[in-house]
């Protein structure tokens, strides 16, 4: 009997005698036109997202023949280039016989002080004049452009104090690129004495003594933990080599826009703080994830890295300039470094603590964009530049992003012993015919406090006996015209949009605090369990946090719910 004729062994069942391999094949012309997105740069696993980012600027979409070929080029399975580019919001991943996106899309914020300058109106206004063949019109969290409420995103192109009419002008004009602001550039950054401090701490500095001196300034993480700055040097000095520095620049808390305002402005104070502080931990690389709401910044600093490379002041590559997604959770550090790896930005359990198992499982030092500005100021001009500024027994400056319903919104830097009072008299004083009734002391994470509490500085330890804290600072200014429940479940649709979706408490406690916040009357127990499980369980800080918009609310406002 002939080899092909025996019973059962080569017969052509289900799944036999296929002329293709299983799954979505590999189109040649999509192949192509990916390799020539990539050009001849290294084919790593952590450049993922970058690569994603070809993709979608290139096409405005990302098509499944083109997933499928960068998946080929970069020999990774296709379920893991479709996982990331499903979780980061600025990506459009589209099926075979999907139709596309259209070529033009307006992103409005929805955050509570664009809401609050009404966004809603906007957004329904624009949806209802725009063909949705032609232009996409979708809601977006914060876009860091709160003092300029309400905003909006055309491409590329932010509006401030958005109108219809401005979106026509806009799309008439094809006016879809960022603007840059007119910042201090390289030059003229060297010609103020700019890097110099630098350059001494690297012929003669003594890290012990540069981390000292940042200790007795009493400077703290300024993206919202308040850990010691400092005291991190240490930790991250001490592991083994090699070790990195990693920038967080993802500020998507709503309300917060501080960060934005100091780069657009003096970027080479933040730059040379990150070299001062990636010299005193011997860091063999610096990576910035800058979120990519910001699109202006984003061209700023690679225009102003690059002068940098050129005058020698680092080698070619040492600055990685990583761009983020559009995922709120990539601003909790563990979740950032995933994103830095190329993967989807899901938390860290913990420990081990990114200081010691961080960046490629490497000691990873993390700070924010604020505080590394002010670490060049404090190496510059001494820890008195922040420990000599005293008010009602706090010690310190700190930048305040102020919004809501004051007459001049915007970056405020003040003592840290400022009370609200301070702050809304610094933002000009309330708006004609409104009556202070209510703020956001550091964002949606904090929650609403009532007006009554108004005589407590606003700084790092001194709101957590109110059940709350500071953060970021993001200071929400609420008036007779708001309502606090309304406040809340603007605050908690941002959450239920945002978790990453890891862990259950997060993921289901968010969605159904939505659901129980749009009651006519809350069910005050079943929230006050939901709430305990979600701050007991949840993996991070996001899902801990949530449920305090939900506490303050029927806490201090108990009428209202």
């Amino acid at each position: 009997m002939a080899l092909d004729e025996r019973p059962g062994i080569w017969k052509s069942g289900k799944g036999r005698g296929r002329k293709t391999p299983k799954g979505r094949q590999l189109d040649d012309l999509a192949w192509d036109q990916v390799k020539t997105l990539l050009g001849d740069q290294p084919r790593r696993r952590d450049l993922l997202i970058e690569f994603l980012h070809l993709i979608q600027d290139e096409y405005g979409h990302m098509s499944a023949a083109h997933l499928r070929a960068l998946a080929e080029e970069m020999r990774l399975s296709m379920a893991e280039v479709w996982e990331v580019a499903t979780f980061y919001a600025h990506f459009d991943p589209v099926k075979e016989g999907e139709a596309p996106p259209p070529d033009l899309t307006i992103r409005v914020c929805d955050s509570l002080s664009c809401e609050l300058a009404g966004s809603e109106a906007l957004f329904d206004a624009l949806t209802a004049g725009h063909d949705p063949a032609k232009v996409r019109v979708l809601r977006a969290p914060c876009m860091g452009h709160c003092d300029t409420a309400p905003v909006l995103e055309i491409g590329h192109h932010h509006i401030d104090h958005a109108t219809p009419e401005k979106v026509e002008a806009a799309i008439k004009a094809e006016h879809f690129h960022p603007h840059m602001p007119d910042h201090q550039s390289f030059d003229a950054y060297v010609a103020d004495g700019g890097y110099e401090t630098l350059k001494a701490l690297r012929e003669t500095g003594d890290p012990e003594a540069v981390q000292d001196k940042v200790l007795e300034s009493g400077l703290r993480g300024l993206g919202g933990a308040g850990f010691p700055s400092g005291r991190k040097w240490s930790f991250v000095r001490a592991a083994e080599g090699p070790r990195y520095l990693a920038v967080n620049g993802d500020e998507g808390e709503p309300g917060t826009f501080k960060d934005r305002y100091y780069l657009e402005r003096a970027p080479h104070l933040f730059l040379e703080g990150m070299l001062i502080a990636a010299w005193a931990v011997d860091a063999a690389k610096c990576f910035i994830y800058m979120r990519d709401e910001y699109p202006a910044v984003l061209h700023l600093l690679r225009d102003e890295i690059t002068a940098l490379e050129q005058a020698g002041l680092v080698a070619e590559g040492y600055i990685d300039l990583r761009r983020g997604a559009g995922a709120y959770i990539c601003g909790e550090e563990s979740a950032m470094i995933e994103s830095i790896e190329g993967k989807r930005g899901l938390p860290r359990h913990r420990p081990p603590y990114v200081a010691q198992v961080g960046i490629f499982n490497r000691p990873t030092l993390v700070h924010n964009i604020e505080t590394l500005h002010w670490v060049t100021r404090v190496c510059r001009e001494g820890p008195e530049v922040l420990n000599s500024v005293e008010k009602n027994g706090r010690k310190g400056l700190r930048s305040y992003s102020i919004s809501g319903r004051v007459k001049a919104p915007g970056v405020h830097l003040l003592p840290a012993g400022s009370t609200i009072m301070d702050l809304i008299e610094a933002a000009g004083g309330m708006l004609d015919g409104h009556t202070f009734t209510a703020y956001q002391p550091g964002g949606p994470s904090a929650g609403l406090l009532p007006a009554s509490i108004n005589d407590v500085p606003m700084d790092f330890d001194t709101l957590q006996e109110h059940g709350t804290f500071i953060g970021s600072a993001a200071i929400v200014i609420l008036s007779d015209k708001d309502k606090a429940r309304d406040a809340a479940l603007n605050m908690l649709r941002f959450f239920e949009d945002e978790s990453c979706g890891q862990c259950t408490p997060c993921r289901v406690g968010c969605e159904k605090a939505v659901k129980l916040m749009q009651a006519d009357k809350w069910d005050r127990e079943l929230l006050t369990d939901l709430c305990d499980a979600m701050g007991d369980a949840s993996i991070c800080g996001l899902g801990q946090a949530a449920p305090n918009p939900i506490r303050l609310t029927m806490k201090h406002f108990p009428d209202e719910v």
